[in-house]
């Protein structure tokens, strides 16, 4: 038994599914993941240049016959949507597990998307573990899930499950040959004559994939009333089941496909079935798709940041213990540049001179606070240099402050 994190737990995971290759561009709350796996025996680990290039290369990988994993940040899901959603129609070689590691409550991201949304555009199946311990199997059960049913498999966390150490029974190593490689055009070349009959094997695969939903181990029912039932899925849950002792639970570790059949018939066990989640309404509307009432809390749950025991307990009603008031006058102590860091005297340059900085993601961003307050905008990776050039397009003909891009840490 070791005290895992979810990252390092999935790299473990990977390591004994026999994963060789994994690849990654690093984001909180993802990164440690392949630092970790970095370190086991047996395997080759790379940072690439994006998460577009991450999953390509991963794509090569696995058409190669290889086991691969490739992690990043739930925005970085974003950079690499464009082969992930080609990818789920080539299918795979050897097995090919992507991690999205999404950030509720922002604690270093732009926003709080929700990758369940792109499981289901892209028609990738989706497993949502809650601790450490699932984090592992979820991921050593997916390489072999991902050559089963042909198609990549993501693994989501949320930072709580990232950061979050729990017991871990650790496995060994499965060591597995990468399957010998046969051209087959037909398969991995996607233009429209072989795309189409791809679209067809993609449909039959969500029949197969929602069939294998409705049996999935990962689906776990926790029967404690009829009264009230609660649908939910990953860190989630855990808050759910010590917030709401009387309530039944259908705690889905699959979250794309849903098993229809089994939530309608535990939307029948109970008098009033509620959906909880964080920073999202996609299982609210899933299960509503399915013709499945669901109902409004007694008070408003949060439609941002991460949810808590005490939140949901409010949703539902309960009233909030006694407790000490949060002292109010504690001086705040926001993220700051390093002491010597070679940004700070850039930074109080382009403060001088007054310019418009445009900004990118990176430890950099900081000048945007005081006391250099020197930043104008940061909208993604890689956008200071194209914005730039869009303030300078805006300007034309006018007198304008200087125009600066910042870029580079990452």
């Amino acid at each position: 038994m070791e005290l895992l994190s979810g990252n390092e737990a999935i790299a473990q995971g990977a390591w004994e599914a026999g994963a060789r290759i994994g690849v990654a561009y690093p984001g909180t709350p993802s990164t440690e993941t392949l630092e970790a796996f970095a370190k086991k025996d047996g395997v080759y680990a790379e940072w690439c240049v994006n998460e577009k290039v991450a999953v390509e290369v991963g794509i090569g990988a696995s058409a190669g016959g290889a086991r691969v994993l490739s992690t990043m940040k739930h925005v970085g899901v974003n950079v690499a949507a464009d082969p992930l959603f080609t990818a789920a129609y080539t299918g795979v070689g050897g097995g090919f597990v992507v991690l999205a590691a999404d950030d509720p409550g922002m604690y270093s991201s732009q926003n709080e998307q929700d990758s369940h949304y792109y499981a289901c555009a892209a028609h990738i199946p989706m497993l949502d573990p809650a601790d450490s311990a699932e984090a592992l199997a979820f991921t050593r059960d997916a390489f072999e899930l991902s050559e089963r049913f042909d198609v990549p498999f993501f693994i989501r966390s949320s930072v709580r499950v990232s950061h979050t150490k729990t017991p871990v029974e650790v496995g060994s190593r499965k060591e597995v040959e990468p399957a010998p490689y046969e051209s087959n055009p037909a398969k991995w070349v996607m233009m429209p004559a072989f795309a189409k009959p791809r679209r067809k094997v993609q449909l039959e695969r969500i029949e197969a994939l929602s069939e294998w939903a409705e049996t999935c181990a990962y689906n776990q029912v926790v029967r404690r009333g009829d009264k009230v039932g609660v649908v939910c899925a990953g860190a989630v849950s855990q808050h759910v089941l010590e917030g709401l002792p009387d309530a039944s639970v259908f705690k889905l570790g699959c979250t794309w496909p849903l098993p229809e059949k089994a939530l309608r018939s535990f939307a029948e066990s109970v008098e009033a079935l509620y959906v909880v989640e964080e920073a999202s309404c996609y299982l609210t509307d899933a299960v509503s798709a399915l013709g499945i009432d669901v109902a409004s809390f007694p008070e408003p749950l949060p439609r941002d940041g991460e949810l808590s025991v005490g939140l949901i307990r409010a949703a539902f009603g309960f009233p909030e213990p006694a407790h000490a008031a949060a002292q109010a006058d504690v001086p705040g102590r926001p993220p700051a540049l390093c002491p010597g860091c070679p940004h700070r005297l850039v930074f109080k340059e382009l403060s001088r001179c007054k310019a418009i900085v445009t900004g990118d993601i990176g430890c950099y961003t900081l000048g945007a606070l005081p006391p250099l307050s020197a930043m104008d905008t940061c909208v993604d990776m890689g956008a200071s240099v194209s914005m730039a050039h869009g303030f300078e397009l805006a300007f034309a003909g006018r007198e304008h402050r200087p125009v600066v891009a910042v870029i580079g840490d990452s």
